[in-house]
């Protein structure tokens, strides 16, 4: 899977049973020696200004779907 493919993902916190929003812009931090991903970093963006990024580690992605992404925080 690209990059490119988590950006339309809705991602739902299935310990917290909540929405936390749909993947607009996505980032990765990846460790330089091993290649191994370490966090997904998800940009939440307004239509005028940044609200934040959320950081979640890669070890809480249960499961990436066709339209979905499930973590466990």
């Amino acid at each position: 899977m690209r990059l490119k493919q988590l950006s339309s993902k809705e991602v739902i916190d299935i310990k917290e049973g909540k929405k936390l929003g749909v993947l607009g812009q996505a980032d990765l931090t990846i460790n330089p020696e091993s290649g191994e991903i370490l966090s997904l970093i998800i940009l939440n963006k307004g239509l005028f200004h940044s609200r934040g990024e959320i950081v979640i580690d890669w070890n809480h992605v249960e499961i990436i779907g066709e339209d979905t992404i499930l973590i466990n925080s």
